[in-house]
């Protein structure tokens, strides 16, 4: 049997956007499981050639057609398996080769039949149970369209593949259609529903000239939007490529299972042996490993972490890959950037403080026309403020910004510099420290070569920062860092409010990862939001970005993508992680412990082979209904 999970290929054509095929009938479906499933097929056919001989009176030439049989396919999987030991992997599809043969061998070639189905056909069924532990994922991928409806410059529209539309086309949006790719509404109004990329579960309302997300769906009536933003670089690309990346990894379950294979091999073939060195009958040792055979440990571990994956995927967390999970499990230290993440990401600005020579409009003004090419969350605080207060918005052709230190621009033919104080001390003369008060921040700002002033800002922390470091804690997270590049005295009055003892303020990137590399308690689990914070989620055991506004460069970069703007997410995604891991864990205990019940049984002669291979199956049902609770929540903790 093979231990990797076979997971069916997740669809991208959208419902919505094609016409409706006929369903294949029966014929067509039996075709298509033979084609998949061939040895499954086959083993059906030689079973029921066996059993007819059988019934015919032929028992001789049953016995030769199913051993035959079963002994090809022993020695496929045996191959196999030598080859595995030969690479140092020790699995346990050992004790099913044992089994086939030991069945052959006495006699028992009905069970022998039994045991290479129940390993060819625990592929179908592990596709079967992976299909339902992914249907949450795969929800998300049928909604992506295909088409988009661009309108030209006589005012017709054409229907046009999505991957053909283009920055600055104006796209007709039909009533109950999902937005297709980012852009500006140029209706007067518009409704939509955002609740698949948001979690908001009113319809919102926009006006000309606001945002429309991709994967979001129009109201009630036609409007008509200008795209800002293409296919590959939309918000519902990026989560479709999130989920698609998510279903196509690998869960570390091989390792997983493997931790238990020698102890449980060695006490199947040691009890199979007793067994038979005291009934004096072979046939015992037989039908003691016909009930060890491992489906149970291979099967069950993948569909929990594929149901984990599901659950989480439900939630609006995307968790890239099973060996996210068992890391998420095993989380003990917690690093948080500030702005965005434990802040709301939403700055307001207090003040603006111009130096000797500058106005405060001109100050606000230059600063907000550089900013409009910086990514940093402050930046549209200051553009916003700008705009609020009337103020004219130069734009710039040389405009250049410098990661975690601010920008530069020429905008209205003055070199303006927005960002940092010691980024302001390197390019400009006369720089003035600001007074904050608690909570406050400053940016500063130069414009040709000399300090112009500083903007107040305030940006306050997130409601339930203070719970969501309580639930990590409570999970046995037991340490939490924040990590921020602004000042040391804003740092720590949100670090107070959100309960984290311990502040490293004024960091660049590489700061950030050196810390996170070299943090004690392990696993290190890093959380935020931005460009600058992509090489340190990439660093982290675990990275977790706030995906909902931020960085496309920080969701690449981190293993579990948050596509809600909830920080409460981070403790869910550790909570699902422990929980799936419990499950893993939990359900080959059972297999195990169902089997050696069996073996048990078996060694005192209480079950026949062909018995003890159809009780098998049972062990099988029992380890993946179980694993199927990882699709479920668990009871909630409270912090």
């Amino acid at each position: 049997m093979d231990d990797s999970v076979n997971q069916p290929p997740l669809d991208l054509v959208s419902r919505h956007d094609v016409a409706p095929v006929n369903e294949p009938g029966k014929a067509g479906k039996l075709a298509g499981f033979i084609r998949r499933y061939p040895v499954v097929a086959l083993t059906l056919v030689v079973m029921a050639v066996a059993g007819g001989l059988a019934l015919s009176g032929l028992d001789t030439a049953a016995q030769w057609v199913a051993s035959v049989y079963a002994v090809g396919i022993a020695v496929q999987q045996g191959i196999g398996m030598v080859r595995d030991i030969m690479r140092g992997h020790w699995g346990i599809d050992i004790l099913a080769v044992t089994a086939i043969v030991a069945t052959v061998v006495v006699g028992e070639y009905i069970a022998s039949l039994i045991i290479v189905l129940m390993l060819s056909g625990g592929e179908a069924l592990e596709d079967y149970a992976a299909g339902r532990a992914q249907r949450e994922l795969k929800a998300l991928l049928d909604r992506a369209p295909l088409t988009a409806h661009r309108e030209g410059a006589d005012g017709a529209t054409e229907e046009v593949s999505v991957a053909e539309v283009r920055v600055g086309d104006i796209l007709v949006i039909k009533p109950a259609e999902v937005v297709p790719v980012d852009g500006l509404l140029r209706s007067e109004s518009a409704s939509f529903d955002e609740a698949a990329i948001t979690g908001e579960s009113l319809p919102v309302d926009r006006v000309a000239g606001e945002p429309v997300i991709s994967g979001t769906v129009n109201g009630s009536a036609a409007v008509r939007m200008e795209v800002t933003a293409t296919e590959a670089d939309s918000q519902y690309s990026r989560i479709v490529a999130l989920v698609q990346a998510a279903a196509d990894s690998k869960a570390p379950v091989v390792r997983l299972a493997d931790r238990y294979a020698v102890p449980f091999t060695i006490v199947a073939l040691a009890l199979a042996g007793l067994a038979w060195f005291l009934s004096k009958d072979p046939a015992r040792f037989a039908e003691v490993l016909v009930v060890a055979t491992p489906c149970p440990l291979l099967i069950a571990a993948p569909v929990a972490f594929l149901g984990g994956m599901s659950r989480a995927a439900k939630a609006g967390i995307i968790i890239k890959s099973g060996g996210t999970l068992e890391q998420l499990a095993r989380v003990r230290s917690a690093a948080f950037d500030k702005t965005g993440t434990l802040t709301g990401g939403h700055p307001t600005l207090e003040e603006v403080r111009p130096a000797s020579g500058f106005g405060a409009g001109e100050l606000l003004s230059l600063a907000a026309s550089a900013e409009q090419y910086s990514s940093h969350v402050l930046a549209s605080a200051v553009i916003d403020s700008a705009l609020s207060r009337g103020l004219e918005l130069h734009p710039s052709d040389d405009a250049v910004e410098h990661a975690t230190n601010g920008v530069a621009a020429t905008c209205n033919g003055r070199a303006v510099i927005v960002g940092k104080p010691a980024f302001i001390a390197e390019n400009a003369s006369g720089l003035a420290a600001a007074e904050l008060a608690s909570g406050q921040l400053a940016v500063y700002v130069a414009v040709d070569g000399r300090f112009a002033g500083t903007l107040i800002m305030r940006d306050p922390i997130r409601p339930n920062s203070a719970a969501t470091i309580a639930s990590l804690h409570a999970m046995g997270v037991g340490h939490a860092i924040m990590l921020t590049g602004d000042a040391q005295s804003t740092a720590e009055h949100i670090a107070r409010e959100a309960g984290i003892d311990q502040v490293r303020a004024g960091l660049l990137p590489e700061d950030k990862v050196r810390i996170v590399t070299t943090l004690e308690h392990r696993p290190v689990l890093m959380v935020g939001d931005g460009i600058n914070d992509a090489p340190v989620l990439a660093a982290a055991d675990v990275g977790i970005a706030m995906g909902a506004k931020g960085s496309t460069a920080a969701s690449e970069s981190a293993d579990v993508v948050i596509m809600l703007d909830d920080l409460a997410k981070v403790a869910q995604s550790v909570e699902i992680g422990r929980r799936t891991m419990k499950i893993a864990v939990q359900s080959i205990w059972i297999g195990i412990i169902l089997s050696v019940g069996l073996m048990v049984l078996a060694a005192f002669g209480c079950i026949p082979a062909v018995a003890g291979a159809l009780s098998q199956e049972l062990v099988d049902l029992a380890t993946i209904l179980n694993a199927l609770r990882a699709l479920l929540p668990g009871r909630r903790r409270r912090p």
